[in-house]
């Protein structure tokens, strides 16, 4: 996935704000969120990366890992925003609990998440050799 697919996604997300469907919002910006997490610990070769490489896949425990590890780099913020996204995967998409505007008022912080990586990967080689970043 490209920076500019998950900028995509992220105003996506307010197309189903405004059609009142927290839900697929509410997985948009949770999905922003993740794979910028991913992204980030895949820049910084952070050691849930590499073991989420050996695995496969990610699961929940590295990506919380990853998230703290990253916390220590970008400041607490970060970890903030990521409970935010993790409230909307969780009351916002899998319980369907939040209403489009609670989920409007997530997405400021989810965005903070993506422009991080958007900071990030404009000055990264790697990332622009290996297609993630697509201005």
């Amino acid at each position: 996935m490209s920076v500019k697919e998950l900028d995509r996604m992220f105003k996506e997300a307010f197309n189903y704000i405004d059609k009142g469907d927290a839900i697929q919002a509410s997985e948009k910006l949770y999905k922003v969120a993740e794979e910028s997490v991913k992204m980030l610990a895949k820049l910084h070769n952070l050691a849930e990366y590499r073991e989420a490489e050996e695995r496969g896949r990610w699961v929940t425990r590295l990506l919380f890992r990853a998230v703290d590890r990253l916390s220590e780099i970008y400041g607490l913020d970060f970890s903030k925003a990521w409970s935010s996204a993790w409230t909307l995967h969780v009351e916002g998409f899998h319980e369907g609990r939040l209403p489009a505007e609670v989920v409007r008022s997530y997405a400021s912080v989810i965005e903070d998440i993506l422009n991080i990586l958007k900071r990030e990967t404009a000055h990264s080689s790697m990332f622009k050799k290996y297609g993630y970043y697509k201005p």
